[in-house]
């Protein structure tokens, strides 16, 4: 009988880390916020009533209401017992719940990535595979040129770049913002083209071993043609470790959606955890950080099953 260990090992794993983010993503992010000059009330008092209406009376009230004058630990362990209850608390700001906000703006961050993802596989797969076919070539060193360049430049430099050519001076695209489907294009080309710059060098690496090794040779001698021979096995063995690096350009991607979106306005996650930063909002920014924790932790799981599903060496035969 053919058993799969992998899949519970990897669940009961990842569900361990999952934990251990929850803890220490909770008492860094809220350290953090702590360690901020100012006064939080009177920031927080702004940003409910505005700051033309804000004095100190209306942060004292903030104080006394979300209990900033308790001591640090105090104010720390009553968020980590919320937490243990599964629950983030209310904003600070809005009086909304965390979990309420999060579901609507974590929805916008993960269309984002998936666009992101999506963009550079397009762009990685084909040119990976034709410049691993052909090492050497003109398409494999003009590529390994682009791949440089475009890995070199920040995502909020990147972002402002093709904002400013695609947006500005052709106007084929608008510029920022979330109101149609043509919004998403700018910031997830900026994102696919990030991860399109290191991935397509993987898939081209992993298709050439793929080309020179000898059970491709064995391949062809069963009377495989070359195409039969590239889709059948070059392409599944070249896979394997394209999906394995997906996992360590997870990465980048949760960095670059945090950016990419305050560079286009994207009504995601990450755009609420600056605003959040800058009002002060504690109880924002611990439940942000803990849902892109969680996201990272979430997304390697995925990539762990998938390498699985895809390299029958790792299924355990009982």
């Amino acid at each position: 009988m053919i058993r799969s260990s992998g899949f519970w090992s990897a669940l009961v794993g990842r569900a361990s880390q999952a934990v251990l983010v929850a803890v220490v993503v909770g008492i860094v992010s809220f350290s953090m916020m702590q360690a901020l000059p100012g006064d939080s009330a009177y920031r927080i008092a702004a940003g409910r009533y505005g700051y033309d209406m804000m004095d100190a009376a209306s942060a004292d009230v903030v104080r006394a209401e979300l209990g900033l004058d308790q001591p640090k630990s105090v104010q720390l362990m009553t968020w980590l017992g919320t937490l243990a209850r599964l629950d983030l608390g209310k904003s600070a700001v809005t009086d909304s719940p965390v979990t309420e906000e999060l579901k609507v703006q974590l929805g916008h961050s993960l269309l984002l990535a998936g666009a992101g993802v999506l963009a550079s596989l397009l762009i990685a797969v084909p040119i990976g595979v034709a410049a691993g076919l052909r090492p050497g070539g003109i398409l494999d060193r003009v590529s390994l040129g682009a791949s440089i360049v475009f890995r070199a430049v920040p995502a909020f430099a990147l972002g402002v770049l093709l904002m400013l050519a695609l947006a500005v001076h052709m106007k084929l695209l608008p510029v920022a913002g979330f109101q149609s489907p043509k919004h998403l294009i700018l910031p997830a080309l900026t994102l696919g083209l990030g991860l399109a710059a290191v991935s397509s060098r993987v898939v081209r690496d992993a298709v050439t071993e793929a080309m020179a090794a000898e059970w491709r040779l064995f391949s062809r001698t069963k009377g495989l043609s070359s195409g039969q021979t590239l889709k059948r096995h070059v392409l599944r063995n070249a896979a394997l470790p394209v999906v394995a690096y997906v996992g360590v350009q997870l990465a980048y991607i949760i960095e670059g959606v945090v950016i990419v979106e305050t560079v286009f306005s994207w009504p995601g996650i990450g755009h609420a955890l600056v605003h959040a930063i800058f009002g002060r909002d504690v109880a924002m920014v611990q439940g942000t950080a803990l849902a892109l924790g969680l996201l990272y932790v979430l997304l390697n799981l995925i990539i762990d099953l998938c390498c699985h599903g895809i390299d029958p060496r790792r299924r355990h035969i009982a």
